[in-house]
Order: C-alpha cells, then sequence, then structure tokens
C-alpha cells in the first residue's frame, strides 16, 4: 500500500448515522485513486459512530469538546507522509474522482497552496437543488464578498496549512474562512468549475441555521485581514454583502422546499 497523500478530516457527533455512512462511502470511492487517511473526530459517548469510522479504515480521535476548529486541530496533529489535507462534513459528500482532481491541480503547481472546485448543493435525500461554480471570481470576492470557495471542495497544501497556524480555535463557523485568507500570503490558489464535493443544505446545517451568527462572524474575520486604514469603511460593503447573502440563502431555502412539495 502506497503512503497516503491526504490527510482527510470528518469531524462528527454521531447523530447523523445514516449520512455519515454516505459520507464515508463517498471517502471510499476516493481510495480507488487516492492514498487517504481518513481521521475522523467523535465524541467518547458516539459509540456506533466510531465503530461505523473504524470499519471504514479510519483513525478516530476523541473530540476535545473545545469547538469544531480544535476538533479539526486534533485531526491534523494525526499526520503521518499526507502531503496535503481536506476536509468533509458528516452529511456533505466527495464526488467521484474529487479528491484526485484536486491533487492533481496541486502536484502540477509547487507554488500553489489551495486548490478548490465546484460544489453541488443537495438537499438531505440527496437531490440537487443549486450548483456553485464560482471559479476564479471566489478569489476576487473572498477579502469583501461572500465565501465561494467551499470548505469540503477544497484541498490545501499541509505545509501552508501548519505555517499559519492551523485553524482558529476561536472561530465558530468561518474557521476556513480566516484560513484562506491567510494562505493567499504563501501561494497561488488553482481552481476548477468541476463539481467536487456536495453540500448538505437543511435547516440544522451549523452555518445554515446560524446564519446571522455566521454571517457577523465572517465580517470581522474580513475586517481582521483588511489594511488597517480600510477598517472604518469595510461596513460600506458588508451590509449590503449581508443583505446579499441573506437574500440567497432565503431562496435556496425557498427552493429546497418547492422541490420537496413537488415531489
Amino acid at each position: 500500500m502506497p503512503p497516503a497523500e491526504v490527510l482527510v478530516i470528518l469531524p462528527t457527533l454521531g447523530d447523523r448515522i445514516e449520512s455519515l455512512a454516505l459520507t464515508l462511502e463517498s471517502v471510499r470511492q476516493q481510495r480507488d485513486e487516492v492514498a487517504i487517511t481518513l481521521v475522523v473526530i467523535a465524541p467518547a459517548g458516539a459509540t456506533e459512530a466510531r465503530e461505523l469510522a473504524a470499519g471504514a479504515g479510519a483513525v478516530v480521535v476523541d473530540d476535545p469538546r473545545e469547538g469544531i476548529s480544535e476538533a479539526i486541530n486534533r485531526g491534523l496533529a494525526a499526520r503521518t507522509t499526507e502531503t496535503y489535507y481536506a476536509w468533509i462534513g458528516d452529511d456533505d459528500l466527495f464526488r467521484p474522482g474529487g479528491l484526485s482532481r484536486l491533487k492533481s491541480m496541486l502536484d502540477a503547481d509547487a507554488g500553489a497552496v489551495l486548490a478548490y472546485g465546484g460544489c453541488d448543493y443537495i438537499d438531505p435525500d440527496g437531490h440537487i437543488i443549486a450548483r456553485s461554480r464560482a471559479g476564479r471570481l471566489a478569489q476576487l470576492l473572498l477579502p469583501w464578498g461572500p465565501d465561494l470557495i467551499p470548505h469540503p471542495g477544497s484541498m490545501i497544501r499541509l505545509d501552508a496549512l501548519e505555517a499559519i497556524g492551523g485553524f482558529d480555535r476561536s472561530l465558530k463557523f468561518v474557521m476556513d474562512l480566516d484560513a484562506f485568507l491567510s494562505l493567499r500570503a504563501l501561494g497561488r490558489f488553482v481552481c476548477t468549475r468541476e463539481a467536487v464535493s456536495a453540500f448538505c443544505w437543511h435547516p440544522d446545517s451549523l452555518t445554515v441555521a446560524n446564519r446571522l451568527a455566521s454571517t457577523l462572524e465572517a465580517e470581522r474575520v474580513k475586517r481582521r485581514h483588511l489594511p488597517r486604514p480600510l477598517h472604518p469603511v469595510s461596513p460600506l460593503w458588508q451590509l449590503p454583502v449581508r443583505w446579499a447573502s441573506a437574500f440567497a440563502a432565503r431562496r435556496l431555502n425557498a427552493h429546497a422546499i418547492r422541490l420537496r412539495r413537488e415531489r
């Protein structure tokens, strides 16, 4: 068996067993093309989830109960031979060949620190309700607009991620945005519009159910990455972005509800 090249981190509370099984299967499919170390972070009491993860060949790490950022950092500490990092939620999916596609882009560009692709938004039944194909536009919007780089559809060079100190444990919602903004100083971002992942959109998703809190945290993170002279004027674009993001979220919810009723 070749040394693992991609460290896949999967945090779970163990309360979504059916979707976790689907997520683990999507990871298993990636192994046909990429050598993976899968690390599942789960509470000590999540017996069924831990057994499911172990059966899928995962390294199981105890959830430190200090927030999702610290949970991911504990997973990163399990690094051995891996060069790249990828993340997946316990109700999200990698599309077939997704990790291979991202890895090939980073392999081809030694100066690139992050690769990302398109992302399908799916409902809990797996039906596609929207597609994000932002491409290079996502990089232009990142410092001041919405974050259109999907965490489950991105791959980061581990040396670069370690150089920025991993994920900020004080952040609850937008630790990925903060990392992306920090990584810009270390190298290029490369992208494809091809869908490499699927994000499950449903009311109890952390960033969906806490939309306003997530937005406010994102605004604070983006402000601290701006040059200091721009801090006082940042509300000039943050407020319109907040409104546009909320509007887009409402439309996506309405579309998902309509599709469910039609089925």
